[in-house]
């Protein structure tokens, strides 16, 4: 009996990982549509106001022209309404013609129809080369330095500020001399309730090198009930979203020619532990507020 080859399990780890970065598409900032942006951002943040019931804060405490880093703690899965409710409140704000771009996670612009979508809110791939053309075209960058590793904590660490101890956000701002807006975020992590990051069950999987994920959560969702590694999204519940700038950090006023790069992390994430832990006093309950 002839037996069917066998490939390698590395091969195919490298074919898959291969043939998805394929489907990513390139950076390109001049998708980003203003135009479309005055359409659309009116209805959609009265929408994200009605479900959400959405509360932001310090507006005013981002500087009004120049390049800018905002930095964000990252919440509620592969559906994230921070983002959208600080996409939207930021054009609102600043109008649709201030250039305002977010870096999101590879398989998030590659999404067919949705990531055209957000392309035109000025979405792109998060790669430090695309958010350095971002800030030298003199435009403001969202980040959220936690990543998968933060989106899909487990729901009793909603209070917590958790980057994974990642510091490429601080050598960016300090490289482009560009300000650090932190920014907080709480309730969006209720959407739904996440069990387990799934780490040790990723690496088994090789996802970091098929898809670029550390994780592969578990959680109840809507409509799934369990659900599986959240890649098909799932339905957020109404939860209560409050975000909160913070005020601008200039790292070379604060840390002098030459900071400590982990002297620097630990302040900046100390400020955001700080806020996020008083927002979370605010809220009596789960989902309601």
């Amino acid at each position: 009996m002839k037996l069917l080859p066998t490939l390698p399990v590395d091969e195919v780890v490298d074919w898959v990982g291969r043939h998805v970065r394929e489907l990513v598409p390139e950076a390109d900032m001049k998708r980003r549509d203003p135009d479309y942006i005055a359409r659309v951002v009116g209805p959609a943040w009265q929408a994200a106001r009605l479900y959400f019931r959405a509360e932001v804060r310090g507006l005013e405490r981002i500087p009004e022209q120049g390049p800018i880093l905002l930095v964000g703690n990252h919440s509620g899965g592969n559906v994230s309404p921070e983002v959208l409710v600080t996409t939207l409140a930021f054009a609102r704000h600043f109008g649709p013609e201030r250039p305002f771009y977010q870096l999101a996670h590879n398989l998030v612009v590659a999404i067919p129809l949705i990531g055209e979508s957000l392309a035109k809110f000025g979405t792109i791939a998060a790669d430090p080369e695309n958010a350095r053309a971002a800030l030298r075209s003199g435009a403001a960058v969202l980040v959220y330095p936690g990543g998968d590793w933060e989106v899909h904590r487990p729901a009793w660490e909603q209070d917590r500020i958790d980057f994974a101890g990642r510091t490429g956000f601080l050598r960016l701002a300090w490289q482009e001399r560009v300000p650090i807006v932190p920014m907080v975020n709480y309730g969006a992590h209720e959407n739904h309730f996440i069990l387990t990051r799934g780490d040790r069950l990723a690496r088994l999987l090789r996802l970091d090198r098929m898809l670029r994920l550390k994780v592969f959560p578990i959680s109840f969702a809507l409509p799934w009930g369990v659900n599986i590694s959240d890649l098909a999204g799932h339905i957020p519940l109404p939860t209560k979203v409050t975000i909160e700038f913070l005020d601008p950090i200039d790292l070379r006023a604060t840390f002098a020619d030459d900071p400590d790069v982990d002297r620097a992390y630990d302040y900046v994430t100390g400020t955001m532990q700080r806020a996020l832990s008083r927002l979370a006093e605010e809220h009596s309950y789960p989902v309601l507020g």
